[in-house]
């Protein structure tokens, strides 16, 4: 039994949670809290004390609740500063059976031969096609008989300002970050059933101030995306169409939200600048509003969903999620604007010890982070600590070895997040300098260093 702390960092409220994951990664919820997140716009931290404050806030009543103290924390991600990008990798097998070995060294190939730019951190190392011999697109290839393995893999990276400005604010609200997970991904953790992952699959997770879309294909994520559109939008445009304060439009939302079709109601509210007084205003006006701004929005995510080119692969249709899709009517009007797709409102699916308030789709990111810890990711992936995951419960995690290059000679593989090696990696040979008397590699040490990376 172990016990793991989840913090959701949403654009607009913090969310902690506290569980217990026992051997057979059963989770067990023991506390939560939850906090206005303040310091942060659209997802990403822009005054540390703030953001952290909000943090400590959401953690010091999880700690609470749970009656326990923990010094680590699973932290989620926003979606923005993040790049994506496809790279390849390829192994010869020595021993003819593909092993976990193999696997996480075809993978760090082909992290190694990705063209990262120097101020982005590798947050997912996630394959979604392997290759055995001239077999394609194997779901699983352990324990195969093969000579060559190769793999196609999705990185999602994100600035490394953005990833250290996170981390800051979490370890001064007194908590070091053990993990980070990209947003979107935690929240298809939690959502997403199996046949769905299979048949391809879009999920959108619809937030206050963002929206984060990532794209399930033959299980495995294919696409992420990130988008600055939220359900605040809609209470800023109530807040300017009615004349009425900011906090006065969103309990107008709250409670009339809805895009059906609406009566001539009125209804007094306050103006905005002067709170003593009052005017009336039609519920139809409230419904134009809010219907304008919500179809824009849907626009918005169905021309993401266009553009990642993986439209015709999503058999499942779309899974919406998040605090937007309490909107009355979503679905409908969803299902319209993305050409007739199946579309889904989706809750985060039941785990012990789920507290009503966390059923709702805005929590769907905090549950997926703890699913995430208990085994809920991809079946294979190098997560952002550089670490090989893997679901296989009948296996023990396997570690990757140092980073720093220290042990990776014997593995024969490149090595992750240093400068590429320039001599070769042979105990008892010393790169011999260029006739000009430089010190770049000769033509031997160029030849070992593709052998190495090759097997």
């Amino acid at each position: 039994m172990r016990t793991v702390l989840a913090i959701d960092i949403g654009s607009t409220k913090i969310c902690a949670i506290i569980a217990n994951i026992d051997s057979e990664n059963n989770i067990q919820i023991t506390g939560a809290g939850i906090a206005k997140a303040q310091g942060l716009k659209k997802g990403s931290i822009t005054n540390i004390e703030l953001a952290s404050k909000s943090i400590k806030n959401a953690l010091a009543d999880a700690k609470r609740v749970a009656g326990v103290d923990i010094k680590k924390a699973t932290v989620s991600i926003s979606g923005a500063y993040t790049k994506s990008l496809v790279s390849s990798g390829i192994v010869n097998i020595p021993n003819k059976e593909i092993s976990l070995k193999e696997i996480e060294r075809v993978m760090r190939t082909s992290l190694y031969n990705a063209n990262i730019p120097n101020e982005y951190e590798i947050l997912h190392t996630l394959p979604f096609n392997f290759k055995v011999d001239d077999q394609d697109y194997i779901e699983d290839p352990l324990c195969m008989n093969a000579s060559r393995l190769e793999v196609e893999t999705h990185i999602i990276t994100t600035q490394k300002s953005n990833f250290h400005n996170l981390r800051k604010a979490v370890r001064a609200a007194g908590v070091e970050v053990d993990n980070v997970v990209l947003s979107g991904y935690a929240s298809a953790i939690a959502v997403l059933n199996d046949d769905e992952k299979e048949l391809g699959v879009g999920v959108v997770d619809m937030g206050g101030s963002t929206s984060n879309i990532v794209i399930h294909s033959g299980n495995a994520i294919r696409f992420n995306d990130f988008l600055g559109v939220g359900s605040n939008h809609i209470t800023n445009d109530l807040s300017m169409a009615l004349h009425t304060p900011l906090n006065v439009a969103d309990s107008v939302k709250m409670e009339y939200g809805s895009l059906h079709t609406p009566n001539n109601d009125l209804i007094e509210l306050p103006i905005i600048g002067d709170e003593t007084s009052t005017h009336e205003v039609s519920l139809e006006v409230v419904h134009n509003v809010i219907y304008a701004r919500v179809e824009e929005t849907l626009m918005i995510i169905a021309q993401s969903l266009a553009k990642s080119g993986l439209k015709e692969q999503m058999g499942a249709g779309i899974v919406l999620t998040g605090g937007f899709t309490n909107m009355d009517g979503l679905r409908e009007l969803a299902s319209a604007l993305f050409d007739n797709l199946p579309v889904r409102i989706a809750k985060p699916m039941e785990v012990d010890g789920l507290f009503d308030q966390l059923r709702n789709p805005a929590y769907s990111g905090a549950i997926g982070l703890l699913r995430y810890e208990a085994n809920g990711y991809a079946l294979y992936e190098v997560d952002v600590n550089k670490k090989m995951r893997h679901t296989k419960n009948d296996l023990n995690e396997l570690e990757v070895p140092d980073l720093t290059g220290n042990g990776d000679e014997e593995m024969g593989i490149p090595t992750i997040g240093v400068e590429k090696p320039t001599t070769a990696t042979i105990p008892t040979r010393k790169p011999k300098p260029d006739p000009d008397g430089s010190s770049k590699p000769g033509t031997f040490n160029k030849f070992w260093n593709w052998m190495t990376q090759l097997f």
